[in-house]
């Protein structure tokens, strides 16, 4: 909300956002951080009651720049941040690769997704987007936002059951579903830390380190069961992508039905069977 405030503010309608552009209408200096601070993805400063923002240059990714800056951005726009986050010396940093438990920067973070892709202009661009992976690709190029961040917005989004999940070689960082697929009964949430489930295509994409760090991708059938247990044997989409130098892998699971619907299927064509016999 506070995001989106802001954009009104400064009469900014129209994607790409570009946190460049609103950074420079709030007064705030920009400086790059040298790519030597590769475990710093941002920072906030005020010296001598100004303030500042340096941003990374470790990982050439406009996406990711443009979301530390948008992070950043918030821990100046959002009450109580500024007090919150700074240090005796007027500075807080921000890690890269971190996602945080901590309330503040998980705001920030809020803040950034609905800044570079606020709610209504998004919601009319997916419209246009296509499904899964390809409409998360597709709003990124529209957006100019990192893959992961865009992924996570389509999932926030999406009215349809949809789950993204990164991964590391064998075990889960994370896993974002959307509010439609919270809906199934029966099934057990992946919770940080967990392995991947042996006979998914992720994991067997990620036992080769080349396929993450050179970008590779991969499409198959997969099992609903396989990734949250549950009496739910469906068969999914799993669409995977290497995400280069970061380490890390991006997994899309689409194409799930909600158990009511299977059920409302099957009874229709068991009553359709019916009325065919009586004839």
């Amino acid at each position: 909300m506070e995001a989106e405030c802001l954009l009104r503010e400064l009469g900014i309608n129209t994607l790409p956002i570009d946190p460049f552009v609103v950074a420079d209408l709030l007064d705030i200096d920009l400086r790059p951080l040298p790519a030597s601070n590769g475990g710093v993805s941002g920072m906030l400063l005020h010296v001598n009651g100004e303030f500042g923002i340096a941003y990374p240059t470790h990982i050439k990714n406009e996406g990711f720049k443009r979301f530390s800056l948008a992070h950043e951005i918030g821990h100046y726009r959002l009450p109580g941040h500024i007090d919150a986050v700074l240090d005796a010396n007027g500075q807080h940093i921000s890690k890269a690769g971190f996602r945080s438990t901590d309330r503040y920067e998980q705001e920030a973070d809020h803040f950034a997704s609905a800044l570079l892709m606020p709610k209504k202009l998004f919601i009319a661009a997916m419209r246009s987007a296509g499904d899964g992976l390809q409409a998360i690709e597709t709003l990124q190029e529209k957006c100019e936002t990192s893959l992961e961040s865009t992924a996570i917005r389509y999932v926030q989004t999406s009215r349809n059951p949809v789950v993204v999940i990164r991964s590391g070689d064998r075990a889960i960082d994370y896993a974002v579903m959307s509010d439609r697929f919270k809906e199934f009964p029966g099934l057990d949430w992946i919770r940080k830390g967990m392995p991947l489930p042996p006979s998914s295509i992720t994991a067997s994409f990620n036992a080769n380190r080349d396929n993450i760090t050179r970008g590779k991708r991969v499409e198959g059938e997969g099992c609903l069961q396989d990734w949250f247990n549950g009496p739910h044997r469906q068969e999914i989409i799993e669409e995977v992508v290497g995400l280069g130098s970061y380490g890390k892998t991006l997994t899309v699971l689409t194409g799930m039905e909600h158990p009511d619907e299977v059920e409302d299927d099957e009874t229709e064509l068991v009553e359709s069977w019916d009325v065919r016999f009586r004839r």
